[in-house]
């Protein structure tokens, strides 16, 4: 299948990322994504008029969040733009792409915007009425904490999918650290010369706004709630899991933010794109599940997936990102495929700079965009798991327009 659609280059942003109970906790997520990409679309001398079409991902209920993209739009001055709220939870931000492309494909629409946000922080406690319970008694859960902690089929954790690939494929503590610390000085590429590369497609200093976003109560100067591993202190962290081998280094934390990526047909791309003679072309999507309990493999045959779908290789592959809540996933994808695991994600990655769920998929895209730009152009892979042991995947190309 042969793809149309684009990216035009230039034409996304993400916010600075917040540590769980950080600096954004107070923020309804919606609101908070439709008063940035406002700010945004601005910028760029976008109207909201050119839309006519969006998609609006999120993991994390929110109050009203049941009235989805088409509140969205209108808080962003684009009334008549409607289309879905979606939810395939790590993977939202590769759907909602895929989404979003596909309605250009089909002539349905020619300019999308795909909107992607969550707050982990102050997660919804939500209560299940039951009538026919115990003196009527219904059930409740943390949406955010119970569902990383128990699948409801396997009833085991994420933690413990990862725990169960590493003793399969045999990686051990000492392996992850090594890792781990090379994702931290990939990360510290980014923070060079003043944030040069994080200032490509997000706004720093960031100000953070009150609740009602009439004022700026704070301002973020990037990514909060990241520490860079010391080696020393990572070797003397206990694995979490009794007999395991990933402790606290090998892991990523809860965070909040928000990401938005256009999608339009070639010749609106031309229009959009901004201030660079830049084609960025959507390739492929690929869409994968793992064994049960074995989420960080999914990642790989997603990938697989993805260049079949454009037709390559990962021979043809220049750079790659990967959503990695456990360092786990990216030393089994570099065992399986023999690719350099030490050149995986540079710049950073959700490893890094937090779990923000909904809109880390999207951010690692922009980021895989923006590095193949500096790398003169190239093809590049995103790939990661999302719970139930699935993965998806998606391929692009980066280029100079002809």
């Amino acid at each position: 299948m042969s793809i149309k659609a684009e990216i035009p280059y230039g034409a996304y942003w993400s916010t600075p990322n917040a540590k769980w109970q950080g600096s954004l906790q107070h923020l309804h997520s919606i609101k908070f994504a439709a008063h940035v990409a406002k700010f945004e679309l601005a910028k760029r001398n976008i109207e909201p008029e050119v839309l006519n079409y969006g998609v609006l991902g999120m993991t994390v209920n929110q109050h009203q969040s049941f009235n989805g993209l088409p509140w969205f739009t209108n808080m962003i001055g684009a009334p008549e733009v409607g289309g879905p709220l979606i939810n395939q939870v790590c993977a939202t931000g590769v759907r909602c792409l895929e989404n979003a492309v596909m309605e250009i494909e089909s002539g349905m629409a020619d300019c999308a915007l795909v909107a992607t946000c969550d707050r982990t922080s102050n997660g919804p406690q939500l209560y299940y009425p039951n009538p026919a319970g115990i003196g009527g008694a219904g059930s409740q859960e943390n949406q955010v904490l119970d569902n990383m902690r128990d699948d409801p089929y396997g009833h085991h954790s994420m933690l413990q999918t990862a725990e169960n690939v590493a003793a399969r494929h045999q990686i051990t503590t000492n392996q992850q650290h090594d890792v781990a610390v090379r994702r931290s000085e990939q990360y510290k590429d980014a923070l060079a010369d003043q944030s040069a590369f994080l200032k490509r497609f997000m706004t720093l200093p960031f100000g953070v706004p009150s609740p009602d976003f009439k004022t700026t109560i704070s301002r973020m100067d990037g990514d909060e709630g990241v520490y860079p591993p010391d080696r020393e202190k990572l070797d003397k962290l206990r694995p979490v899991l009794e007999g395991g081998s990933i402790t606290f280094g090998g892991q990523t934390h809860p965070a909040d933010g928000n990401a938005c990526i256009i999608v339009s047909t070639p010749a609106k791309a031309r229009n959009l794109c901004q201030g660079e003679n830049i084609v960025v072309k959507v390739n492929g999507f690929g869409q994968a599940r793992a064994e049960l309990g074995y989420m960080p493999e999914a990642p790989l045959p997603a990938a697989q997936n993805a260049l079949n779908m454009a037709g390559w290789t990962l021979d043809d592959i220049d750079a790659i990102k990967t959503h990695n809540p456990f360092i786990v996933n990216d030393i089994y994808f570099a065992k399986e495929t023999g690719w350099d695991v030490n050149n995986m994600n540079n710049y950073g990655c959700t490893l890094v700079w937090g779990h923000t769920q909904a809109a880390m998929g999207s951010r690692g895209i922009i980021e895989l965009i923006e590095e193949l730009v500096i790398r003169g152009g190239g093809r590049g892979l995103f790939t990661g798991c999302a719970a139930g042991d699935t993965g998806m995947a998606v391929v692009l190309e980066v280029k100079d327009r002809k």
